[in-house]
């Protein structure tokens, strides 16, 4: 079952249903029955998260909910400084509205693709970009949204990671292809921001066709397979451990030649173990698997 989402007072007039604003009902209202949240704050990547949250959802039986989610300058609480450069944007952008309307007909295409997607209506949430992602996700077990694009989406994936410490998923800038569980490589290393990953997303893991555990230890101790085995057997999941070195590589790198040699179809890591900053000030995983993955990407940090 598919639910619907918004707290737009137009509804009514935008799609035909009935305006939420004759009853009491809020944004956590809204939302509370929705297991994964689809966030779509640019045109370019919505299909591919809604792709993506309908196979995540079928896999575990989950229902989800469609959001448009957009910064309004005049509702944000930045300084004066952060609104211009919003209302700037607007010209190369175009306006929140317009990003909407762009992303509505993108949604409305998506939803003939398939019989169980007709209840599926859109939410349009504008204002604040992080009251809106608390308001929104508050309880999703899974977040799809993307990383790269306009300026919302890369502010969405922020606030969802960082302040939301949701499980999100984040389709590849190449675009999705499908076949999100037929081969799932997990990138371990014994930190805890890994095993809080692997225990959000357990639901998914035993959904998973096939699973490998990839530890990149250039230690002689088999600490990482340990551990490894220890999380895959706690959490009642199969896996294929493979123990490895980066032989002078970047982990990052390593993960991801190894994940295109063993046509792996997501990867699942603990994002930003030191902060998103300094990943970016010196190359970290977490920044490489999301600027170069050609598959999806399952982490929480």
């Amino acid at each position: 079952m598919i639910t619907t989402t918004t707290n737009d007072h137009n509804f009514a007039q935008r799609f035909g249903g009935p305006d939420p604003g004759a009853s009491p009902r809020n944004v956590r209202d809204l939302t509370s029955h929705a297991d994964i949240v689809a966030l779509l704050p640019d045109p370019a990547s919505a299909q591919s998260c809604l792709d993506l949250a309908d196979d995540a959802a079928d896999a575990v039986h989950d229902r989800i909910a469609a959001v448009h989610i957009g910064a309004d300058p005049l509702a944000m609480l930045v300084s004066a400084e952060e609104i211009e450069l919003q209302m700037l944007r607007d010209l190369e952008e175009g306006s929140t509205h317009e990003r909407f309307e762009r992303v509505k007909r993108l949604f409305d295409e998506w939803k003939l693709g398939a019989p169980h997607r007709q209840s599926l209506m859109l939410g349009d949430f504008q204002g604040d970009l992080r009251r809106c992602v608390t308001n929104v996700c508050r309880n999703a077990s899974l977040v799809v949204t993307p990383y790269k694009g306009n300026l919302d989406a890369r502010d969405v994936f922020h606030n969802v990671l960082f302040y939301e410490g949701k499980l999100v998923l984040v389709p590849p800038a190449s675009g999705y292809r499908g076949r999100l569980l037929d081969h799932v490589l997990i990138g371990w290393k014994p930190h805890e921001h890994a095993r809080r990953t692997m225990v959000a997303a357990r639901r998914w893991l035993v959904a998973a066709n096939r699973i490998t555990v990839l530890c990149v230890d250039d230690m002689p101790s088999r600490h990482y397979e340990t551990t490894a085995r220890e999380i895959c057997r706690h959490l009642g999941i199969e896996a294929e451990i493979v123990v490895t070195s980066s032989a002078g590589r970047s982990v990052g790198n390593t993960i991801l030649d190894f994940g295109t040699s063993v046509n792996a179809t997501c990867i699942l890591i603990g994002a930003f173990k030191h902060g998103y900053l300094l990943e970016l000030l010196l190359g970290r995983v977490t920044y490489r698997l999301l600027s170069h993955a050609n598959v999806p990407l399952l982490m929480s940090h």
